[in-house]
């Protein structure tokens, strides 16, 4: 190679360094960050072990023990998270980031709505038969006798095992995973491909939060695979692509 070569060579890669750099960093600069504590929201004390879920490629972080966190790489616009901690209800947060922003926000999770602590009360007489099962419970029991669905109870979750409502689920007739560097998500081998089932948690549509329910706060579970299984009661939009039912404990009683 002439020396004319080379040098008209390395004048063209210092160019490319030069334009390419600078879009790099600003790619750099969008990214906006949050940090701050977690902390009960009745006695102002840390919350260690909290996590802290960017719904939107399910991120996590979790809080040290004086329930700092830091949160870095966000996207900025409307961001959802879901914050969630032992003893605590699952909370939903969303904030308006703008970019490169250092958000500090505090997050406040209240220990009363879990109803921790519980206390012994006198011990009553029983005069009548109590209920096989419950009152809210009721339509998941109708539908469980008309047999067209899968059925978890809370027994048999418990029994199972399961560690999340993916595993919960797996093996059902009908159900398949579909595995990827995110996690598995549920897909109906009857189902178009790209088509999620449709969640219903406490009885009302929730896509957001339902796939990422935590395995702890389900009490009962009905799965419909195609459009010929889905109550009428749940026969929506995305019917098609199978409903997932889930109840919680912390659902309306």
């Amino acid at each position: 190679m002439t020396p004319r070569c080379v040098r008209s060579w390395v004048t063209g890669a210092l160019l490319v360094a030069f334009v390419l750099v600078p879009q790099i960093g600003s790619a750099q600069q969008a990214n906006a960050t949050m940090r701050g504590r977690v902390i009960d929201k009745t006695s102002a004390a840390a919350i260690p072990r909290a996590e802290i879920i960017l719904l939107v490629g399910n991120r996590i972080v979790t809080t040290d023990l004086s329930g700092r966190y830091v949160f870095t790489a966000l996207p900025t616009g409307m961001v959802h998270f879901l914050i969630r901690a032992p003893s605590f209800p699952t909370t939903r947060l969303i904030v308006e980031l703008r970019p490169a922003e250092n958000l500090e926000r505090l997050i406040e999770l209240d220990s009363t709505a879990a109803g921790r602590g519980a206390q012994d009360l006198p011990a009553v007489a029983v005069t009548a038969e109590a209920p096989a099962e419950s009152y809210r419970l009721t339509d998941f029991e109708r539908r469980r006798r008309a047999g067209r669905g899968h059925y978890l109870t809370d027994e048999e979750i418990r029994r199972s095992g399961a560690a999340s409502l993916q595993d919960a689920v797996r093996g059902m007739r009908g159900v398949s995973m579909e595995c990827g560097g995110r996690g598995c998500r549920i897909h109906m081998v009857r189902a178009p491909m790209n088509c999620d089932p449709e969640y219903v948690v406490d009885e009302r549509p929730n896509n957001d939060f339902g796939p990422l329910t935590p395995i702890r706060d389900i009490v009962a579970l009905e799965v419909y695979t195609g459009p010929s299984d889905v109550p009428g009661e749940f026969a929506g939009r995305n019917a098609g692509c199978g409903v997932i039912v889930i109840w919680t404990r912390a659902g309306p009683r």
